[in-house]
């Protein structure tokens, strides 16, 4: 079995809204030293020997992730 790991962030200069809250979340609560947050998905997919990363990343750019306002980086990790 093959596990991977797949990141998907916003890309650069893409508004987060999520990443602003919990800026200004952080910011009420004390951690005045924070300047930025992005909030992303981190994802766990486990295939079979024959999954290749080349399949990987062509399920990130068709399905896991947003290619027009995302980036993601495939790990792959051989049990």
């Amino acid at each position: 079995m093959k596990h991977f790991e797949i990141h998907v962030t916003g890309k650069e200069g893409i508004h987060d809204p999520a990443g602003e809250n919990s800026l200004h979340a952080l910011a009420n609560l004390g951690y005045t030293g924070v300047t930025g947050v992005r909030i992303g998905k981190f994802i766990q997919l486990t295939a079979e020997d024959s999954v290749t990363g080349e399949q990987v990343e062509e399920m990130c750019q068709r399905l896991l992730a947003n290619p027009v306002i995302e980036d993601f980086a495939v790990t792959v990790h051989e049990a």
